[in-house]
Parts: structure tokens; C-alpha cells; sequence
């Protein structure tokens, strides 16, 4: 379905190939493919100037967000971006807005030219009513100076109001950049870049790769106060499930295997659940964090005599929050597979149980045929001998009917030489009825087996 609303939406994107000599088939997405990786482009920086960053977290307000930034264009007589648009960057006259719209978050970059470095006024082309409407929940603001002349420790002490600061050379020594990583006393960050050599084009660049240090680096610790939750209640499911395995060893009847049964599957879905409220988070964790060290990387930190990089910093309290994170999910994983083993242990445990009392019902049976053949037996010889009776009656009646017609008979002579006969005859049949029953049953079984 997705696909389909994607086609049809970059249907009329892919202009045909305008050769006469070629003639081809062209994919739907061919010019969305071709734009992706011009997306999302640096900005041009041009002289000192001011620079606000805020990093919203997305919910199921992506309608609302669109709306609002449509307001602003609507408030400047701007260009308002279409309904699937995933980004702006227009200029609104006293300052360029830059809006992106990512997976799981957004953000809004204001560039104020010509402005004091952490000024007050920084922001006051941007309406103050628009700001404090903005859809979604605030995890980054920053600001960021970039300045043409270089900074004294005086300077930076004042910028920074009195934090220790980190860094270091940057752009292969064309540029410096400084942050202290913590929230000032206006409760956004800071961010000083010096432009030695850099042109409008590289310290663009600059600027987007410190923003989404920042922003990546705080998305990938979203997910350490969910782990610091998660190790507690952990403890108490390897402290259950530890005593669960105590307690398979001391198992006395079937009625205690289902109840540590009923208590591993609680368990099971308990740590199931967990894994899948958790499961993005801490794969988010992951991802952010790998982006993180791609963005050192492309800064080609050099670094300052005296002062700690953004790299060792980053490197010494990031990275611990992303292990415990990675911590935590390993112990759920292994606890899953933990439970599963227990789980299986303790159905083997079931199983054979079961097959003990199957096999008790079956030897139960057994013997009860083996009664119930003998029975059967008894009650054929007595068949044989009542029917047999009832025939010498009918036989002693014909007798004397006979004797009464004149016949010379002896009807008690005649009734005890027939009683062999009619005894024997009688067992013939009843063991002929028999055994037709027992051929047709063999069939049965057998046709049902084939």
C-alpha cells in the first residue's frame, strides 16, 4: 500500500528520457532517487551571526507541525511548503529558517545575521506567540555564535558563564569550536564557532555537523533513563526465575509443575512485553550514537593545548550511558532465552509425567480387557447353554406333538439324544457369528491405517 501511495505520488517526478534516439521505460521514483541525496542541504554562512537550533520530539502531531510552520509562512507572505514536504529553507527577511522533519523528530534552525553573540534580541524577528505554540516536546536548544575574530578566555568565560568549556581545532585548523554541554541561565546551550578560513559553503557545513552532534547525542541517551528503570525491574525477574529453577528440582507432584508452569509463563510475557516497549528505544540508542561518532569524525578535530576535545569528552560520558544501554538489552535478551530454556525444561518435566500416566491408563486398560475377554468367555459358554436349553424345549414340545399324532416316539429319549446335537450346533454358531464380527473389525483397522 505504501508503495502504491509512493508511486502514484512520484508519478508525474519522473520526466521520460528526452532523446529521440533512446526510448526507455522510466521508473516512477528515478527523480525522487536522484533528489534524496540532495536533500537536506547545508546552509550558506556568510560573516558573524547568531544561531537558535531546537530539536522537537515527534508523537502523532505531524499534521499539527506542517500546520504550524505553514502559519509562519503565512504571517511573513512567504512560500508555505506542500502538505509532504519534509523540509523548508526560506528567508524570512530579518532571518533564515531551516525545517526538518525526520522520523522520530524536527527541527527548526533560525539564522540571524549580524547579531551580538547570546543576545536577547537574537530571536525577536521570530513572532514570541508562534515559538511557545510549537507542536511536539522540546529535547534540544542551542545557540551558537559564530564569530570572525577569536575569542579570549575572558570572552569565552563571559559567553559561557564561567562553565568549563571543550574544544578544539576543527576543519583541519580552518576553524574553532567550543561548548560547555550543559544548559545556561536562559535554559538553552551553547556554541561558539571561530571562522579562520572557512568559506560561506564550509562553515555551513560546520554548522549543520555541530547541530546534529548535539541533537544525535542527546536522542542517543533517550533511551538511559528507560535502562536505569529497566535494571531494577530486571533484578527482580532473575531473582523469581532463579527461584523458580530451585524449585524444579524440588518438584513433588503434577499440581506443583503447573503452578511453576503458570509462573514461568507469567514471567515470559512479562520480559516479552518489556522487550517490545523497549526494543526501538534501545535500538534508536544505537543508531543515534553511531552518528555521533560519524559526526566527530567529519569534524577532524585537532586538538587545543589544555583543553579537552569534543571527542575525549563525548568519548568519556557519552559512551558509558550508551553501554548501559546496550547492557540492559542484552540482559533481556538473555533473560528471554533464559526463560525459554526453563520453559522447556520444565515441559519435558510435564511431558513425562504425562507419558507415566499414560502409560498407567494404558496397562489400566490392558487389564480390563483381559477381565473384560474372560467375562465375555464366561458369558459365551452360558449363551450356548441357554440357547441350547430353549431349542431341547422347543425340540420336547415337537416331541410330544409327534407322539400325540400316533407316531411311536419316546419324546424324553428323543430330547436326550438331540442335546449333544443341538448343544454343539448351537456353539458353531455363536463361535461363527464371532469370529465374522473380529474379521470385520481386523478390516476396519487395517482400511483406516492405509
Amino acid at each position: 500500500m505504501i508503495g502504491n501511495v509512493m508511486k502514484n505520488t512520484l508519478q508525474d517526478a519522473a520526466p521520460d528520457i528526452a532523446s529521440p534516439s533512446v526510448a526507455l521505460k522510466v521508473h516512477p521514483w528515478r527523480s525522487a532517487l536522484y533528489e534524496e541525496l540532495h536533500n537536506r542541504p547545508s546552509p550558506v554562512i556568510e560573516g558573524n551571526c547568531h544561531v537558535a537550533h531546537f530539536t522537537v520530539l515527534l508523537d502523532n502531531n505531524r499534521q499539527d507541525l506542517h500546520a504550524h510552520v505553514v502559519d509562519l509562512c503565512r504571517r511573513f507572505s512567504v512560500p508555505a511548503p506542500a502538505a509532504d514536504s519534509s523540509c523548508l529553507y526560506q528567508d524570512f527577511g530579518g532571518f533564515e529558517l531551516r525545517w526538518e522533519r525526520h522520523l522520530e523528530f524536527a527541527n527548526f534552525t533560525f539564522i540571524c545575521p549580524d547579531v551580538e553573540p547570546f543576545s536577547a534580541d537574537a530571536l525577536s524577528f521570530v513572532p514570541r506567540d508562534w515559538l511557545a505554540a510549537m507542536p511536539g516536546e522540546l529535547v534540544v536548544a542551542v545557540n551558537l555564535a559564530v564569530v570572525d575574530q577569536e575569542p579570549d578566555e575572558k570572552l569565552l568565560h563571559k559567553w559561557f558563564e564561567g562553565q568549563r568549556v571543550a574544544g578544539s581545532w576543527v576543519a583541519d585548523g580552518k576553524a574553532q569550536v567550543w561548548t560547555a554541554f550543559k544548559l545556561h541561565s536562559d535554559g538553552f546551550g551553547r556554541m561558539v564557532a571561530f571562522n579562520k578560513n572557512l568559506t560561506p559553503y564550509q562553515s555551513g557545513r560546520l554548522l549543520q555537523r555541530l547541530f546534529e552532534l548535539e541533537t544525535y547525542r542527546l536522542m542517543s541517551l533517550m533511551a538511559l533513563p528507560v535502562a536505569r528503570q529497566m535494571g531494577n525491574e530486571l533484578g527482580r525477574v532473575e531473582d523469581s526465575l532463579a527461584t523458580l529453577n530451585q524449585s524444579i528440582s524440588d518438584i513433588a507432584s503434577d499440581k506443583d509443575e503447573r503452578g511453576l508452569l503458570q509462573e514461568l509463563s507469567q514471567l515470559a510475557a512479562e520480559v516479552e512485553r518489556s522487550r517490545s516497549d523497549t526494543n526501538f528505544r534501545f535500538s534508536a540508542s544505537v543508531a543515534y550514537h553511531d552518528l555521533v561518532r560519524d559526526r566527530l569524525k567529519q569534524l577532524r578535530e585537532i586538538p587545543i593545548e589544555g583543553m579537552q576535545s569534543l571527542q575525549e569528552f563525548l568519548e568519556r560520558r557519552l559512551t558509558p550511558g550508551i553501554k548501559t544501554c546496550n547492557s540492559v538489552r542484552d540482559r533481556l535478551e538473555d533473560l528471554s532465552r533464559r526463560i525459554h530454556r526453563t520453559t522447556s525444561l520444565l515441559r519435558t518435566r510435564v511431558d513425562l509425567s504425562i507419558q507415566e500416566q499414560n502409560q498407567h491408563l494404558l496397562s489400566s486398560m490392558n487389564r480390563r480387557s483381559h477381565l473384560q475377554l474372560r467375562l465375555q468367555q464366561t458369558v459365551e459358554g452360558l449363551s450356548v447353554v441357554a440357547i441350547g436349553y430353549y431349542v431341547l424345549a422347543l425340540l420336547g414340545i415337537a416331541f410330544d406333538g409327534m407322539k400325540s399324532a400316533g407316531l411311536n416316539i419316546d419324546s424324553d429319549l428323543a430330547k436326550g439324544i438331540s442335546m449333544p446335537v443341538v448343544l454343539l450346533l448351537v456353539y458353531w454358531g455363536v463361535h461363527s457369528v464371532k469370529q465374522h464380527i473380529t474379521r470385520r473389525e481386523k478390516n476396519g483397522k487395517k482400511k483406516n491405517a492405509d
